[in-house]
């Protein structure tokens, strides 16, 4: 259960979940403590926590899976697990590097899929991810060539805000005064760091600008505040790439004049409720109507004093219509074959980004709450060229799911998926939905092929993306976000992940 609130989330935070994972003794003994931590040599270090991350950077990945089963067997917890992978990727990519920071961003939500797993399979989407961390840290070379090293701070320009410096340094790729600006607003508390990084999060609209920034917010919950540096300069960074395209601005210059036309700035969030038509119009809006009326539509609902959780439904209503209207890839792309919708597709790089948008939107100030819920239906709107006439599921193939039967239709949906019939399966998992069936065995069928697919690097968030969905949308609504899980599940299904089986076999699964 996600946390309502900044000052929710950084309650639990404070007190420490790896805390209450570990014991108190154990946390303290690892180090989490040194947010700016040397080791004497010029690298970062992570305290008592630093010989698990390196051993995770230097080890070959057709050696590591025995080593962790075996620190597992021996009483490591898969939490420490997750938070020495974390944080060895950090320091080994910085947010510069495709595969690795996806690789950062799954590991969280691989966690949460362990808990939805009987006990004795519960590590193996974390060994899958921690796997495909050693893949892409060992193929880089490891500690010697680790992108995050010390920094020295730089004080923020008199009468500047810092969220605005670092954001201009990393327009032009000024990497030193960004992260130095950086590393002194996150001397501070990490909320008010995680604000300033909102001012680049909303200069573009790159989808794993801003997934990225949730989920190393998101990591906190696993290191504790106090490596809050080490997780949030990854987006910095990311910002920063060299060959990366500068923001054109466009989103920049419409939210400014939208924050100051409709007055958001200092306005409390509004509580009106409003009704399932409402939501759908709104998505509707987002969906189809182009960027900059998105983007207006939702300023107007936060003006009207709409509640920010009505509005952030639509956004991600509309995310999901992307990825049941998507016509699927137009060429093939390695395991991703022609009419596939799995990793990079619209529809799921949509989803993800509204999701974090909605989450970031929850745990920020004022001014970047309402922020977040524009651009994040600006970043929605747009995509929309090209798209099928009619979603999933489709009529034809509704027509040819004859039983009411709940088992027989679970039964059909994993035969679907495994003839990568994405159609079918979206119709079959309506059609269950229909019927007033519990979610939980569709989530279950769901999850075993999340864990044992490759998923093209975002099979583990955006499971989680749709879990987190599916309990955040009314009722109305919430089904259209499994159909849309079957369809990708279904696209997926064929290409087993690298080290899954090994995982298998050294847990005795």
């Amino acid at each position: 259960m996600l946390p309502n609130t900044r000052r929710e989330f950084f309650a639990d935070v404070g007190r420490g979940m790896l805390v209450a994972t570990l014991g108190p003794a154990v946390a303290a003994d690892l180090g989490l403590s040194k947010a700016f931590a040397e080791d004497g040599t010029g690298k970062l270090s992570f305290g008592e926590l630093d010989p698990l991350a390196s051993l995770m950077q230097d080890t070959a990945p057709d050696k590591l899976l025995p080593i962790l089963v075996e620190k597992l067997k021996s009483g490591t917890d898969l939490r420490a697990l997750v938070t020495a992978g974390a944080l060895a990727n950090a320091r080994e990519f910085g947010g510069r590097h495709y595969e690795g920071y996806h690789t950062f961003m799954a590991l969280a939500p691989a966690y949460e899929m362990s808990r939805e797993m009987p006990e004795d399979q519960r590590a193996l989407p974390v060994l899958k991810v921690l796997y495909r961390n050693s893949t892409h840290m060992h193929g880089k070379g490891g500690r010697k060539n680790e992108e995050l090293h010390p920094v020295e701070p730089i004080a923020v320009p008199e009468g500047k805000i810092a969220g605005e410096v670092i954001r201009d340094a990393a327009r032009n790729n000024d990497r030193k005064t960004a992260e130095g600006v950086f590393a002194t607003v996150a001397k501070g508390k990490p909320a008010d760091a995680f604000d300033e990084l909102q001012y680049f999060v909303h200069d573009d609209v790159n989808v794993h600008r801003v997934v990225l920034a949730w989920r190393a917010w998101m990591m906190l919950d696993f290191t504790g505040p106090e490596q809050a540096h080490t997780l949030l300069r990854q987006s910095v960074l990311f910002a920063c790439r060299e060959h990366g395209n500068k923001p054109t601005g466009g989103v920049q210059a419409l939210l400014t004049k939208l924050l100051d036309d409709y007055k958001l700035v200092g306005r409390k969030a509004g509580t009106k409720a409003v009704d399932d038509k409402w939501v759908e119009d709104l998505s509707r809006v987002v969906y189809g109507e182009g960027r900059d009326k998105a983007a207006q539509a939702v300023a107007a609902a936060l003006a009207e004093g709409i509640a920010p959780s009505a509005i952030a439904e639509a956004i991600c209503l509309a995310a999901n219509t992307l990825l049941l209207r998507d016509p699927g890839r137009r060429q093939a792309d390695g395991a991703k074959y022609v009419g596939s919708v799995h990793g990079d597709s619209v529809g799921v790089h949509a989803s993800d980004a509204a999701n974090a948008w909605r989450n970031i939107a929850k745990v920020s100030n004022q001014r970047n709450s309402v922020a977040s819920l524009i651009v994040g239906a600006y970043h929605t709107a747009g995509q929309n060229g090209g798209q099928l006439k009619d979603p999933y599921p489709l009529a034809a193939q509704l027509e040819k799911v004859q039983t009411k039967d709940p088992a027989d239709l679970l039964r059909q949906a994993e035969s679907a998926i495994k003839n990568q019939d994405q159609a079918l399966a979206a119709a079959l998992v309506s059609r269950y939905g229909e019927l007033g069936q519990p979610a939980r065995p569709i989530f279950d069928l769901m999850l075993r092929y999340g864990v044992s697919e490759d998923g093209a690097l975002h099979a583990e968030k955006y499971y989680r993306t749709v879990t987190e969905e599916f309990a955040a949308m009314r009722p109305a609504f919430r089904w259209r976000q499994l159909v849309a899980l079957a369809r990708v599940t279904a696209s997926e299904y064929g290409k087993p992940a690298p080290g899954y089986d090994e995982a298998k076999k050294l847990l005795k699964v």
